[in-house]
């Protein structure tokens, strides 16, 4: 059944109704709301990830899914509300934690972020050599065997350069999963690929939640590919979660902003424009330059 979520937010000696559960939770994100120079990002977004699911977060561009992410692996805090990871408060932990909490996660950036200066090998090595203390023959069999599960063994001599867009994904995808994380975040994975490229990420997704249980979280705005393989779907928009559950539950959802974004309607509503003064005022302003932040 579809969901609005509207978690508030614990209170002082109140009992947490989620306790039982907690331990099928790996990512808990409660009535969060952060803003960034006085302009709100999230005005009390909720949404859990559960062990060993898929769980999707979509969202019109512009709704803040890369901040959240960003709120998820400590790189940022919010406001106010509670971000939990593998079951710790993020707001709670010093440093050393936080770099603790980091080494149990993977990431799968936007653009790949692949070293430019080292070859595809040591791009995937990298993670190991920075955060264990392997034997040069355990790394090698380590990275050897990410690649050989993306199918990119045979070019481990190469140059990011030498990558096309979709071997680059993979490549960075090895990379993530090298330290067997038990939490893989994606953002944005399907970006400019070509439909085999796209596949191939989709299937090494699926495959790596079925045969490692690893749990997955996933940003992004392709609505097709996401509801192939999700269990769980969020719909971001406004600053919150307005819509949750399987992405059948979104797709016949009656909510106008569900049904404008799963059908990829124009007219909805999501606004085209980004918050701006009236257009006929600012041509009657004389001409000046607007302000800064006077769209916001």
């Amino acid at each position: 059944m579809i969901q609005q979520i509207a978690a508030g937010p614990l209170v002082a000696g109140q009992a947490d109704p989620t306790a039982a559960a907690a331990v099928e939770v790996m990512v808990d994100v409660r009535d969060v709301h952060y803003s960034i120079s006085g302009r709100p990002i999230f005005s009390g977004l909720s949404l859990q990830a559960m062990r060993g699911q898929i769980t999707a977060v979509m969202g019109p561009s512009g709704t803040g899914k890369t901040t959240l992410l960003r709120l998820m692996t400590a790189q940022i805090y919010a406001d106010s509300g509670v971000v939990t990871v593998f079951g710790q408060n993020l707001a709670d932990l010093g440093s050393r934690q936080v770099f603790a909490l980091r080494r149990r996660m993977g990431m799968l950036f936007q653009n790949s972020a692949l070293l430019s200066d080292m070859d595809v090998y040591e791009n995937v090595a990298f993670p190991l050599r920075e955060h264990t203390d392997l034997t040069e023959p355990l790394i090698r069999n380590l990275v050897l065997t990410k690649l050989n599960a993306v199918g990119l063994r045979g070019a481990a001599q190469l140059m990011p350069a030498e990558l096309s867009g979709g071997m680059a994904r993979r490549v960075a995808l090895a990379r993530a999963i090298v330290m067997d994380p038990e939490l893989l975040i994606y953002d944005e994975p399907f970006v400019g690929l070509d439909p085999i490229a796209l596949g191939v990420i989709l299937r090494l997704i699926q495959q790596l939640n079925t045969a490692l249980g690893i749990t997955s979280i996933i940003v992004s705005h392709d609505v097709h590919e996401l509801a192939s393989i999700a269990h769980r779907s969020y719909l971001m928009a406004s600053g919150t979660i307005v819509a949750g559950g399987t992405p059948e539950d979104l797709a016949r959802s009656p909510l106008p902003i569900v049904r404008q974004f799963m059908s990829g309607n124009p007219d909805g509503p999501a606004p085209f424009h980004y918050p701006a003064p009236d257009l006929i005022s600012e041509f009657l302003s004389g001409g000046a330059a607007p302000a800064a932040g006077s769209g916001s």
